[in-house]
């Protein structure tokens, strides 16, 4: 997440209750996010729209990844 903010001259906050609106980060954010983990791992990530609209904090994002890299 901190490289998808970092490339767009933005930094990853240290507070991961930080509002994704209030740090800039989008759905087209989350979409490149989503690609680099699937590079990362090698394998197709499979997760539902309806679980993404639940997302609202930079926490929130990285504990959707975790699940989905143990599922």
């Amino acid at each position: 997440m901190g490289a998808v903010l970092s490339a767009q001259g933005r930094t990853l906050p240290d507070d991961d209750t930080a509002d994704l609106r209030e740090i800039g980060f989008r759905s087209l954010d989350f979409s490149e996010l989503a690609l680099r983990v699937e590079d990362e791992l090698g394998d197709e990530l499979n997760f539902d729209a309806p679980g993404l609209r639940r997302i609202a904090t930079v926490g929130d994002v990285l504990d959707f990844i975790e699940q989905l890299q143990s599922a």
